[in-house]
């Protein structure tokens, strides 16, 4: 299926952090490639992974050419935030116009990537969500109460402390207009781990950005283990207070 302007000259780049994701990354890379969308390139940023997703990233880049596949490696595990900024800064170096983010773990399936291109540009919106919590959405059955509970907890959690007019706060598939991520000043960002998609969308609410939230279905990973951890927990829970006290601390003149 080819789609018509403004899509097929619409210069999208996919972020895509990994960490151990060897098994994984061949089957998005592909799928994303297999998009009608003709100016669609991606960016791996590799945080040194043990389990050689660097070198597949290497030899997908030679198959589908360094133009279209850039690969970013990290010396050591740095954490989900700090790949994102790093390869976000890159794609806005390379001349992207909108800069995509998501999992490399397939929970977040490629198909929705040219719909939210389109509700991006038809709605004038700054960033679009895929939306695990609005009407239309839905998660995977793999997924567990628990794991549920837990998703929408953090959820409202962060909407309560931080006023964000975002249901799902936490989510990790987004579009992003160019001008939204050079408002945001990627560098500044504070967050190392998940909790990365909170800051952005509280930033984003700062400056008055234009929010729109997609339904998507997300899927439970195929391969692999979460990269979940205690402390990346921790972090999550700490960064909205965080924000909250930045903001209530006296600004000096």
């Amino acid at each position: 299926m080819k789609l018509p302007e403004p899509w097929c000259s619409s210069a999208v780049t996919v972020v895509l952090p990994t960490f151990n994701e060897a098994s994984n990354l061949p089957m998005i890379v592909t799928e994303l490639f297999d998009l009608p969308l003709p100016r669609l390139t991606i960016i791996v940023v590799d945080d040194n992974s043990p389990d050689g997703t660097g070198q597949i990233a290497e030899d997908l880049s030679d198959k589908f050419g360094p133009e279209r596949l850039i690969v970013v490696h990290r010396p050591t595990k740095e954490g989900l935030g700090r790949a994102y900024v790093d390869g976000m800064t890159r794609a806005l170096e390379e001349g992207a116009q909108f800069v995509a983010q998501m999992d490399s773990d397939l929970s977040h399936a490629p198909e929705y990537l040219p719909q939210m291109l389109g509700t991006l540009l038809s709605t004038q919106a700054d960033v679009v969500i895929g939306s695990r919590y609005v009407t239309g959405a839905s998660l995977a059955e793999e997924w567990g109460w628990h794991r549920r509970l837990l998703s929408r907890w953090a959820s409202v959690y962060v909407q309560a402390l931080l006023h964000i007019k975002v249901r799902d706060v936490t989510a990790g598939f987004k579009l992003w207009r160019r001008p939204a991520l050079e408002a945001i000043d990627l560098l500044s960002v504070r967050s190392d781990g998940y909790s990365f998609q909170v800051e952005m969308n509280y930033r984003a609410v700062e400056l008055g950005l234009k929010i729109v939230e997609v339904p998507i279905r997300f899927y439970d990973r195929n391969e692999g283990t979460s990269k979940m951890s205690l402390k990346v927990q921790i972090e999550s829970a700490l960064i909205p207070f965080r924000l909250r006290w930045r903001d209530r601390r006296p600004r000096r003149s």
